[in-house]
């Protein structure tokens, strides 16, 4: 096998790239004696989509008749030179526009500068709006200036960048070249902003809590550690803002929610990144049920005003968010998947361990019943959950700020929500008990003790905040990016943000 091919086409783009870019070095070092490189004085008045939102309905003859003048910018895309005559395609941030030159309309002296320009640039343009021969809506230019100079020449216009690490690299350059990437970041923007209007439609307060933490709380997660110099003393990167937002919910704001940026110290994969946007929200006087059906709610009106319809597609799975959701306990999916995992069997530590190892899963001398339990329903069930499922009744043992069952202590009035194989909602009943809470803290902390980098930590000044009362509070995380996803149909997310972690070059 020849390994040497591929090396060498590589060092012959690179040479391809740098003399392009010297060459435009070398256009710039003209422009700046002449004293025109990057003006800073230019004013557009119309954008590319709301020019074609409002003309291209008209013919050739009803344009004609018209006198408005329009100023467009944007980068160049496209370019055709033909003689006495030239085309030219611009992008702004709301789409494209093709811009109509040549002598007559600005003049052989401008038009022959314009001809020496090169794909990229950022132009500003103003004319008049015509149709062409073949009736695109087109600018006939009485009026053209350089705003910007690309040095760097844009990837070939037909492929873009192919490779997908260099996207997530280079999003500047995808986002010019790749319309769909474009469609995704709107899209994230317009669904956060649903996010927003569906919890201030119904009373709840926006609200936000700090990202530096002297305890790291709110989640069983390994934390990011950092040191504030002036205080000498150790902070932790926030892994959730939920021991802050309850701290709210003392206080009297019975409705909150935050959209936050959370960090956790974990693995990357197509569903993490060390860095993330979560969704939490409390309301006092709500139990755990009442946010399922919220939750149900949540789901069809985001993607009813995002996407206009409650059927999604996702990586080949349609969805249909209409539907009521699913409800199962934990021990229910196991045995609904897997009817060889019994009722009476999910309930015994010994047969949980076997089944593990067997599985070629980890377990530890600490681990009890409910985390044994909840390892089997992620290395077996979860693959399972395509259609919107709600699993309920976690162990109390996973799940120490969770409220414990009145009937069946060993539970929690805890759930998720699972859509196309992966949780996207975690929701529970709030622990009040201040005591209960300072119990659940105290073995999480044996468990670190043990081993377990993930376990909480004791925090007391929340059990002192809980001391003075939590009224009855229902509160939930969703993961916003996941849920950018789902309504997206992105397999990775990385795709999702704009600028995911990656290892460095």
């Amino acid at each position: 096998m020849n390994t040497e091919k591929p090396s060498i086409a590589k060092a012959t783009a690179e040479l391809d790239e740098n003399r392009i870019i010297a060459e435009r070095r070398r256009k710039l070092a003209s422009w700046r004696k002449d004293g025109i490189a990057f003006p800073n004085n230019f004013k557009r008045n119309a954008l590319a989509a709301d020019l074609h939102a409002q003309f291209d309905a008209l013919d050739k003859e009803a344009l004609a008749k018209r006198d408005d003048t329009f100023t467009v910018a944007g980068r160049m895309m496209l370019k055709r030179v033909m003689g006495k005559a030239s085309f030219a395609t611009l992008q702004d941030m709301s789409g494209r526009i093709q811009l109509f030159i040549n002598d007559d309309g600005l003049g052989k002296e401008a038009h022959d500068a314009f001809k020496h320009w090169d794909i990229g640039d950022i132009v500003g343009a103003t004319g008049m709006l015509f149709k062409t021969k073949t009736g695109e809506l087109s600018l006939k230019v009485t009026s053209l200036r350089l705003l910007a100079k690309s040095l760097r020449p844009l990837p070939e216009k037909f492929h873009g960048l192919t490779d997908q690490e260099q996207k997530y690299r280079q999003r500047h350059v995808d986002l010019m070249m790749n319309s769909d990437s474009r469609d995704v970041f709107v899209k994230r923007s317009k669904i956060l902003q649903a996010v927003r209007d569906f919890f201030v439609e119904r009373g709840y307060l926006e609200v936000e809590t700090p990202m530096m933490h002297p305890i790291p709380g709110g989640a069983t997660a390994r934390p990011f550690v950092t040191h504030h110099n002036a205080l000498d003393t150790r902070l932790y990167l926030r892994i959730a803002p939920e021991l802050y937002l309850k701290r709210l919910v003392v206080g009297g704001f019975e409705r909150v929610f935050e959209i936050n940026r959370s960090f956790r110290n974990e693995g990357i994969s197509t569903r993490h990144n060390p860095e993330f946007t979560m969704l939490e929200f409390y309301e006092a006087y709500r139990d755990f049920h009442y946010l399922m059906d919220l939750t149900e709610t949540f789901f069809r009106d985001i993607a009813q005003k995002v996407l206009g319809t409650t059927t999604i597609t996702y990586q080949g799975d349609s969805i249909d968010l209409a539907q009521p959701f699913a409800r199962m306990t934990m021990a229910e999916a196991i045995h609904h998947y897997h009817p060889q995992h019994t009722p009476e069997a999910l309930a015994d530590i010994a047969y949980l361990r076997k089944a593990l190892i067997a599985l070629g899963e980890e377990t530890l001398p600490t681990d009890g019943l409910g985390v044994l339990q909840l390892k089997l329903f992620e290395a077996t069930t979860e693959e399972n959950l395509v259609q919107p499922t709600f699993i309920h009744a976690h162990p109390t043992d996973v799940s120490p700020l969770a409220r414990a069952n009145d009937a069946r202590p060993e539970i929690t009035d805890r759930f998720e929500l699972f859509i196309t194989r992966r949780e996207l909602a975690n929701g529970f009943s709030e622990l009040n008990d201040p005591e209960d809470q300072a119990r659940r803290f105290r073995a999480q902390v044996e468990a670190r003790d043990a081993g377990d980098e993930e376990a909480m930590y004791f925090d007391e000044d929340y059990i002192h905040a809980l001391e003075y009362g939590l009224p009855p509070t229902a509160g939930e995380g969703i993961g916003i990016d996941r849920l950018v996803m789902l309504f997206t149909d992105s397999p990775s997310i990385r795709d999702v943000l704009l600028f995911p972690q990656l290892k460095r070059e």
